[in-house]
């Protein structure tokens, strides 16, 4: 360690104590997902709940795991704690809100229009834009509630909407002009329906977000690059919105350094540059720090510490994970099934860009003629390395195909919109789902050239994207109107990725709760849209390591749960990596 750096990063910030904090009555938690946002949120309600407050804390994460931090049933209506006095927990299950308000949209037009055409409805109200609003409409109730504002001291919100939730709610004009069935091309079509009558609340909703003595934006990240990149870029998306009153809270820093042991010099060091090279947006706010605990968050005792101590069992009798499938294991079936299509798929920072590298370097030595495409321009050596190796290596500029698809749409949008519905044309572009369809359009183009080769692709559509473009494809026969939205290639591929002798995805997660979680969905996403998963990938295990630092040997030994729910998820074809310095 360079104790000059550490002092520098100490001078940044401080620790994150609940009596150094100015609070407001709402406050909210946001991050990428697995920072630690939850564990944080629950640390702040149950730590202010000790000291005398009356609590109310709201989750609408999907992956929230609530229920088992308090060991008890909880519900959309508030449950009091009864280890903890005054607190009161709300569990939101966006899902299910989610498909009553998808429901509340269509029910209207069952048979009235063609069953297609509702299918195609169904389809563009399933994506992750629809559960972001669900979402924002349950707990737009709660931050309106004048009743609940005088009975708690503080609401705590784990999981923030997002900006470009709160930019469609923003929208002008009658929601309820705007015709969900529109065939535009776009690809989140009809989430504003249905809105109208709550126009009122969401402008008192939104009003008080921006109300800085009223409302707290916690910013949750960990000290590594991507979390530090996606804190900075919700911070200025939500400054943009008048959500200004915000402070950023670094969870997981290690302090427990043993610079004889590889794996936690390696660890402190690749922390310490992340911090140093932070975004320098987020340093105009309070900065705050959480250590790396060696313990599971999953229940009340470790959550009422994790923001004051550690404590190592002195019974670890540490043993590395051994025995697991490897990246081999799932190579050479990927070769001897003759897969001609191998997508890496999950959540950003779990290191499938590496991985879908690794399959392409493997593959190549097997003998096959491989081409390999991304998006991600990082990993320059790698790809100097896949390209010596004898790899056709393609990269898709992001940017680029997405600013093509917005001006495909705009075209056939303008030829029979109004100035007003071009309006929500525009709303509907800035949607995640947008860029996926855009980018998996140019993944099509690729994969329909590419029939003599296996074609590795980092970055999977989601289940969505792919019923999304199926739907639309329905439609578009059934519908005399341009589309704008699916080439050739595209309805060649569909079929193709729905055959497991040819395709196959690869989710990639790491041994954590919120990631397992994450990618369970996704896993259930695939199944919907028809489509195999055999292969699992758990990255970065540090049970996988021959460390000798005794609180990271704690820390790995937890991990052996989340590897064993992966091994079942996965029918036992789960490979393992061991930590890496990267």
């Amino acid at each position: 360690m360079n104790g000059r750096e550490w002092i520098y990063i100490k001078k940044e910030m401080k620790a994150f104590n609940l009596s150094d904090i100015e609070l407001t009555k709402y406050l909210f938690f946001t991050g990428k997902g697995g920072v630690g946002k939850t564990s944080i949120a629950c640390a702040t309600a149950v730590g202010l709940a000790d000291k005398g407050k009356k609590i109310l804390l709201i989750s609408t994460d999907p992956a929230s795991n609530l229920q088992d931090v308090f060991d008890q049933s909880l519900n959309g209506h508030g449950t009091a704690i009864s280890e903890v006095p005054g607190l009161t927990v709300v569990n939101l299950d966006p899902e299910q809100a989610a498909a009553e308000y998808r429901e509340s949209v269509i029910a209207p037009f069952r048979g009235k229009l063609p069953e297609s055409v509702i299918q195609n409805m169904e389809e563009q109200l399933s994506g992750s834009c629809t559960v972001e609003i669900a979402a924002f409409n349950e707990f737009s109730d709660f931050i309106t509630d004048a009743d609940k504002a005088k009975e708690y001291d503080h609401i705590i919100f784990d999981t923030a909407p997002t900006g470009h939730t709160l930019r469609m709610l923003q929208l002008p004009s009658a929601w309820s002009t705007f015709i969900s069935e529109s065939t535009h091309g776009a690809s989140c079509l009809g989430q504003l329906s249905g809105l109208e009558e709550r126009k009122g609340i969401y402008k008192q909703a939104v009003e008080t977000l921006s109300n800085t003595s009223a409302t707290r934006l916690v910013l949750v990240s960990r000290p590594e690059i991507s979390p530090l990149k996606e804190a900075a870029r919700s911070s200025s998306e939500l400054q943009l919105l008048g959500i200004k009153n915000q402070l950023l809270v670094i969870n997981g820093i290690l302090q427990q350094l043993n610079e004889a042991d590889d794996v936690s010099r390696q660890l402190h060091n690749r922390q310490q540059k992340a911090l140093q090279g932070m975004p320098a947006e987020l340093s105009e706010y309070p900065m705050y720090s959480v250590p790396l605990r060696s313990y599971n968050l999953s229940d009340i005792a470790n959550i009422r510490r994790m923001l004051y101590s550690d404590s190592l069992a002195d019974d670890i009798c540490y043993q590395p994970v051994s025995g697991a499938k490897s990246i081999d294991d799932l190579v050479n079936d990927l070769y001897t099934s003759g897969k001609r299509v191998v997508f890496t798929m999950g959540k950003g920072g779990v290191g499938k860009t590496t991985l879908a590298t690794e399959i392409a370097l493997k593959l190549t030595k097997l003998g096959a003629k491989v081409h390999l495409t991304t998006t991600d321009p990082a990993n320059h050596l790698n790809y100097d390395l896949a390209i010596k190796s004898g790899i056709t290596v393609s990269h898709i500029d992001e940017a680029e195909v997405l600013e093509n698809y917005k001006n495909e749409v705009r075209s056939k949008a303008a030829e029979t919109m109004t100035a007003e519905d071009m309006e929500y044309i525009e709303e509907d572009l800035r949607s995640p789902c947008t860029q996926e369809i855009a980018v998996f359009k140019a993944f099509a183009e690729i994969v329909d050239k590419a029939d003599n080769e296996i074609v590795v692709i980092d970055t999977a559509p989601t289940g969505h994207t792919l019923l999304l473009l199926d739907a639309t494809q329905s439609y578009h026969k059934e519908v005399e109107r341009t589309q704008g939205a699916v080439t050739g290639a595209v309805a060649n591929l569909l079929p193709r990725l729905r055959n497991p002798k040819e395709t196959e995805v690869v989710i990639v997660t790491l041994p954590e709760a919120t990631p397992v979680f994450e990618a369970e969905r996704l896993q259930m996403d695939l199944q919907r849209a028809g489509i195999n998963n055999k292969w699992w990938v758990v990255n970065a295990c540090l049970s996988m390591t021959n460390t000798e630092n005794s609180f990271l040997q704690a820390k790995a030994q937890n991990e052996v749960n989340w590897i064993k729910k992966v091994e079942q998820l996965s029918k036992g074809n789960a490979a393992l990596i061991g930590w890496k310095n990267i």
